[in-house]
Order: structure tokens, then C-alpha cells, then sequence
């Protein structure tokens, strides 16, 4: 074909028609993808040149210490990129909102998921079957649990909001704090509705698991994938326009990626097609697994996503919070092992199958470290067997053990540590009242 050479100088034209000649020599298929790949680089290249936000909002973001205060970037700008065809940001904040905080988190579930089941069908060409589908599992899956998490993240935020400048949310503020809860919620949701397949439970917040009903089943899968998609809906809609947005969105993705990590490492515990070993059962990765699979998105992202919110930048700060949160979130699931075994399922809402499932729990973990021979026997032959007999062995052969003290004992000690840690905190850094949103999270 024709070659055009750009003007300039002899070397310039002669560089120019060789590297054609050479590109023209390779075999077709060759050519064709890198044509592909040239064409992609350009094309992604300039889409994440002209989504990223100006190097001065940046600067506005670290020097204003709010979102109320906190310049934002141009929505049009920022999403003028020919690889999103849902660009929807902002949001409407209603003229009246109830007082009352726990109400206003629940009116602002039934705002997201109007929004999302209405950009659904707007964007994604979704009909009527398809939306009804969505709208019931985002009924079944987030309403109805604790919302520690979601809660926990609007409390950071409006502690340290009044703590720095003396003041309530505004009612955009308190919708997007609520929104940013109900993010995490989602995440949650994300996370069980996965796990309970993978962990084949039967019940969950006191009714059976989403995949166990009749007309579900593994469509399950693709519903979990949609519902981690929501969460980046929500992000993109209350703050898509906010300079702080990349800070979010790269704090939901590492902690999901932590998450995935941590539920990894539990389930590849034990040999998949292979005898049991409880020699794998050792605390180090017991703490991994806890760390990783809980800690980071039930303690330290509730946490962090409301400090980014009010305008924190300091990774002293972040640094702070995560080792108080990550210890924590230890202790929550070590109380949800023992709670697995011990705790009545019409209070915790759901069966405990740990000992059934050969998981990788604390209890069991503990009674390893400390067994006799003959107590390690019992646990070689009767843990991690579908048997509802062989269950109660090793409940019965905990309660002789003392495991219930051992419990009461690691209670204190991380209380204690805790305690410590938040002093530390008080005394080295006053300015980013750090110590409250830790504090909040512990409700």
C-alpha cells in the first residue's frame, strides 16, 4: 500500500520507512495483532488520560480537610471517556430527611436500589423480567443484616467532621455518607452470597442461603457478581464529581482483592482431593486467613473510607487505624469461631458448620497447640466429618480441654492491646482525632 512520510529531516524519513518495511514483512496474522495492541494502547491510553483527574484538584483535596469544602472536578470532564456508556453522576438530595439516624440509613437503601434498578434498564437495556430479578436479590442479600459496617463508616465520618471543624453533616453530606455505607454493605453482600456457595451453608441472617432457594441455585454466581458491581455504581453516582474518588475506588478494590486473597488461603487449608492433615492448621495461618478474609473489609475499610471522606491524607493516620482495626478484626472472628460452635443459631442467625467443614477456626487451632496424644487422636478422627455425631466429640472434647477459657483469656489480652494501641494514638496525633473512629467502630 501507499506510504505517507511525514516532513523532516533524511534520517528521520529513512527511520520511518524502515520500521514500515520491517512491519510489512512480518506474517499477516502478525501484523494483525499488533495492529490490535497498537490500537488498544491508543485507545485505552487516551480514556485513562482524559478520565484522570487534573494534578490541581488533587492539591485542592489535600489541602481542604472536608468534602463540604473540598473542590470538585468538572463531571463532564471527567467521564468523557468513549469507554463507559453509563456516565450518571450526581444526586439528588430530598428537601426533608428523616432525624433519626438509623431510619435515614434504611430511606437510603431504598433510594440506591431505585437508582440502580432505574439506570439499569436505562443503561443496559435490562427488561422488566430482568430488573424484578435484581431488585428482589438486592431485597434478599443486603437488607436485613446488622449493617455494623455501613453504620460504622457514617459514624467515622460525622465524628471526625465534628471533631475537626465543630459541625453536623450537611443533608448532601449525611446522603453521601450513607451511600458510601451502603457500598460496603453491598461489598458484604458480594462477599456472602459467594462464600455460602463455596462453604455450601445452609442459612444465613436467620433464612436460608440465596443459592438454596428452589429457583436460584448457582445462578447464585452471577448474582454476586452483580451485586460487587453496584458498589462501584454507588461510588460513581455520590462520587464521581468529588477529587477524593480515586482514593475510594482504589481502597474498595485492594480491599476486595485482600478479601479474595484471605478466602484463598481458607479454602486451600486443607487438601482438596487428599487425606485431612491438621499439621496445616497453625495459628500463623489461621491470622493470615483472618486478616485477610475479615479484618480488612469488616474493620479497616469502614474505617479509612471515612477518613478519606473527611478530607484525611496522612499515612501516619491510615497507618494508626489499620493496626488498631486489623487487631480487631482479629478478635471478631475469633468471637465468630467460637460463636460458629457454641452460639444459639435463632440469636446468630445462621447454623455453625466449622467442625463439619474442616475449617481452619481458632477453637480448633488452639486445641492442636495444646493436645495430648490422646486428645489429638480424638480430633484426627472425628473433625471435619459431615457427621453430626462426630461433631458433638469435638464439641465435648473442647469443653474438657478448657478452650472456653483459652477464649476468655485471648479476649483480655486483646482488649488490653487495644487499650494500648488507642493511648498511643491520643498522645502521638491529636489532630486527626483518629482515636474517635476507632472508638465508633467498636459499637
Amino acid at each position: 500500500g501507499a506510504v505517507v512520510v511525514l516532513r523532516g529531516d533524511e534520517a528521520h524519513k529513512e527511520a520511518i520507512l524502515g520500521v514500515w518495511e520491517a512491519f510489512i514483512a512480518l506474517p499477516t496474522h502478525v501484523r494483525f495483532f499488533l495492529s490490535l495492541a497498537i490500537f488498544a494502547m491508543t485507545y485505552f491510553g487516551a480514556g485513562m488520560f482524559v478520565a484522570a483527574p487534573a494534578k490541581q484538584s488533587e492539591e485542592a483535596t489535600a489541602a481542604s480537610p472536608s468534602s463540604s469544602s473540598a473542590s470538585t472536578i468538572d463531571a463532564k470532564e471527567v467521564f468523557k471517556t468513549p469507554a463507559s456508556c453509563d456516565n450518571v453522576v450526581g444526586f439528588d438530595v430530598p428537601s426533608s430527611l428523616p432525624a433519626n439516624e438509623k431510619e435515614f440509613f434504611d430511606f437510603m437503601l431504598d433510594k440506591l436500589q431505585e437508582e440502580i434498578i432505574k439506570d439499569t434498564g436505562d443503561h443496559y437495556e435490562m427488561k422488566t423480567e430482568a430488573l424484578n430479578w435484581i431488585n428482589e436479590m438486592i431485597t434478599y442479600n443486603v437488607k436485613g443484616g446488622k449493617m455494623n459496617r455501613g453504620l460504622a463508616c457514617v459514624d467515622c465520618f460525622a465524628t471526625m467532621i465534628r471533631a475537626r471543624e465543630n459541625r453536623e453533616l450537611t443533608n448532601k453530606e449525611r446522603c453521601q455518607a450513607a451511600a458510601l455505607g451502603w457500598a460496603l454493605e453491598f461489598l458484604q453482600a458480594f462477599f456472602l452470597v459467594a462464600d455460602d456457595i463455596m462453604d455450601e451453608s445452609v442459612t444465613r441472617r436467620g433464612q436460608p442461603c440465596w443459592y438454596r432457594l428452589p429457583n436460584i441455585h448457582m445462578i447464585a454466581i452471577n448474582d454476586s457478581f452483580i451485586l460487587e458491581t453496584c458498589v462501584y455504581k454507588i461510588l460513581k453516582r455520590y462520587f464521581g464529581h468529588e477529587p477524593y474518588y480515586y482514593q475510594l475506588v482504589d481502597l474498595f478494590l485492594e480491599t476486595t482483592r485482600q478479601t479474595e486473597y484471605g478466602q484463598l488461603m481458607d479454602l486451600t487449608s486443607q487438601p482438596l482431593d487428599g487425606e485431612k492433615d491438621l499439621n496445616r492448621f497453625t495459628m500463623e495461618r489461621y491470622k493470615t486467613i483472618v486478616r485477610y478474609k475479615t479484618a480488612f473489609y469488616s474493620f479497616y475499610l469502614p474505617v479509612a473510607a471515612g477518613m478519606i471522606m473527611a478530607g484525611i491524607s496522612q499515612p501516619k493516620a491510615f497507618q494508626q487505624a489499620r493496626e488498631i482495626l486489623l487487631i480487631m478484626g482479629e478478635y471478631f472472628q475469633v468471637q465468630d469461631d467460637y460463636l460458629d460452635c457454641y452460639g444459639d443459631p435463632s440469636v446468630i442467625g445462621k447454623i455453625g458448620t466449622d467442625i463439619q467443614d474442616n475449617k481452619c477456626c481458632w477453637l480448633v487451632v488452639t486445641a492442636l497447640n495444646k493436645a495430648n496424644a490422646a486428645q489429638r487422636q480424638v480430633l484426627e478422627a472425628n473433625y471435619g466429618i459431615k457427621n453430626k455425631k462426630k461433631e458433638a466429640v469435638i464439641k465435648k472434647l473442647y469443653v474438657e480441654m478448657g478452650i472456653e477459657a483459652d477464649f476468655k483469656a485471648y479476649e483480655e489480652e486483646s482488649y488490653s492491646e487495644i487499650q494500648r494501641l488507642l493511648a498511643n494514638v491520643k498522645d502521638t496525633d491529636k489532630k486527626f482525632k483518629v482515636q474517635f473512629a476507632v472508638l465508633v467502630a467498636l459499637k
